[in-house]
């Protein structure tokens, strides 16, 4: 095993706090990091960056390279000067508590206009080479990303199957004359990616002066309506009308019993097999610019993977179809190597491995020694045999309270039956009046190698705070954490707990040795 022990805290960056509506990647994410590293953590795990699309989901995303613009901070643009404090007089009265998606979006798309205004002005010659060498640099997917961009912006939103006969089919002559009438358009585009690259640039670089590593998200499947399909639609299985000929999803089991259609379009991996999976391994590059390890979603989908006839309405009559398997992590092994961080060496991906698995998903895992995943709130419903209970672990394992698709702990706890209530008490030895943190002790003090929990489990908040609820339309994605969250006593508590359990961060552990005695 090549990960050393260590702690971290789940929170996507639109949870943050902050006067703009959605949390952002200018101060309070500078803050945030500056209390993971004094609370002896370090790992900061984040959500997809994406472009979000339909539901505002991070897992459906107009592209699997472009950042989200929405992360982009108006404080950060005005200390840029590419806005103006006039910019910034009026802002509309969001809630703290919730992203309203409907109000924030226009709102910070309209400031990222004034932006791109201001820079078109500015007389700046560094700032100008920045954005023409941002271009240069990620040429392989920004031109189609922008193109796509401005067509759906020209189409009102649509999806690009509905578009017009020329665009949807990448007719050439068509995309040329409506890059050129539309040049404006297409530029602006390019620039919001410019300046969320160059600001996400910068919290990384503090993350890792504080020594913190940014654990990102990859979702095993692309969202159809995304420039990632609509440029390469011979990677996918396809129709002619440019619609799915078949879908991903998962069969029915004891939670459903239609199970999950997704919709996501299949890969077509004979066709991917033959360039030596190209395409995702520049999708691998294009993450690992953002973050430094990946959570690979969907893992088991790799071995084999549930495919669903495109018209189906629901996931019923599907079938389990062979996957890439080891062929897949050999060329990334080769393609990408050995990336090292202060917290492992090796293939720089955690393995989602949750649901029935199977014994070829195991043996992908072990071979290219990958960890996976534990879940604490799946641990007490069954009896001592439950691979979730700790004493069932190996070190090769990141544990966590719970993932942004699952209740919160306390959540959790108010809605099983007693039965697993009194079970989850007997085994932590505790009467549950503090469950989530008899939880997050339980994890950090396990052997499994990494120990994660929701920054809504470290504040023993209930449902209310919940990230998302799969297979439900509407209201996800919108929890933002209180602004007096990351307080004195969460951060000594979160330290004592790292201190106890082996998992202080290396970095702190140098600064403290670095200090006086009558100072730490």
């Amino acid at each position: 095993m090549t990960f050393k022990r260590a702690s971290g805290v789940l929170l996507h960056p639109t949870s943050l706090p902050g006067p703009y509506g959605i949390g952002d990647i200018g101060p309070a994410a500078f803050e945030w990091v500056n209390f993971l590293a004094s609370a002896g953590c370090s790992i900061w795990q984040v959500l997809p960056l994406g472009p979000t699309g339909y539901g505002d989901s991070p897992y459906q995303c107009f592209s699997a390279f472009a950042g989200n613009p929405y992360l982009v901070s108006p404080v950060s643009l005005l200390a840029e000067k590419l806005l103006d404090p006039a910019d910034l007089a009026e802002i509309p009265t969001f809630s703290a508590e919730k992203v309203d998606y409907g109000t924030v979006i226009p709102y910070k798309l309209e400031l990222l206009n004034r932006a791109y205004q201001h820079f078109k002005k500015s007389r700046s010659k560094k700032l100008h080479q920045a954005f023409a060498d941002f271009q240069e640099a990620e040429a392989s997917w920004l031109p189609d990303f922008v193109l796509f961009m401005a067509l759906k912006e020209h189409f009102g939103g649509g999806p690009w199957v509905d578009w017009p006969e020329p665009y949807r089919q990448r007719q050439p002559q068509a995309l040329a004359e409506f890059g050129q009438e539309h040049a404006v358009a297409v530029e602006r585009q390019a620039f919001r990616q410019f300046v969320f690259f160059r600001q996400w640039g910068r919290l990384r670089e503090y993350a890792h002066q504080k020594g913190i590593v940014i654990v990102g998200d990859a979702p095993i499947f692309v969202a159809h309506d995304s420039a990632d399909v609509w440029a390469h639609p011979e990677l996918f299985f396809m129709n002619a009308d440019g619609k799915p000929s078949v879908v991903a999803g998962v069969p029915p089991d004891y939670f459903s019993a239609t199970g999950q259609l997704w919709g996501n379009p299949l890969y077509n991996w004979e066709v991917h097999a033959k360039d030596g999976y190209a395409w995702w391994l520049s999708r691998f590059k294009g993450v690992l610019a953002l973050v430094d390890l990946v959570r690979l979603d969907h893992f088991r989908g790799f071995a084999a993977y549930w495919q669903i006839p495109g018209e189906a309405e629901t996931a019923i009559d599907g079938a389990w179809v062979p996957g890439p398997g080891k062929a897949f992590l050999k060329e990334m092994k080769a393609g990408l190597g050995d990336f090292t961080t202060p917290l492992h060496t090796g293939l720089p991906i955690i393995a989602e491995d949750l649901g029935v698995i199977t014994a070829d998903v195991e043996d992908m895992r072990v071979s290219y020694d990958l960890p996976g995943m534990k879940i604490m709130v799946f641990a007490f419903d069954d009896d001592a045999s439950n691979v979730f209970l700790p004493h069932n672990y190996t070190c090769d394992y990141v544990v966590y309270t719970g993932t942004h698709d699952n209740d919160t702990v306390l959540g959790w706890y108010q809605r099983v039956p007693d039965k697993e209530r009194d079970f989850a008490r007997r085994y932590l030895a505790r009467d549950g009046r503090d469950i989530s943190w008899d939880l997050i002790r339980t994890a950090w003090g396990s052997v499994a190698v990494w120990a994660i929990a929701p920054l809504q489990d470290l504040l023993s908040l209930d449902n209310a705070a919940r990230m998302n609820y799969p297979g439900s339309l509407g209201g996800n994605w919108t929890w933002r954490m209180p602004s007096e969250a990351t307080n004195e006593f969460l951060r000594s508590r979160l330290y004592e707990t790292n201190l106890l359990y082996g998992r202080l961060s290396e970095k702190l552990k140098a600064v403290l040795a670095e200090k006086p005695a009558e100072e730490k």
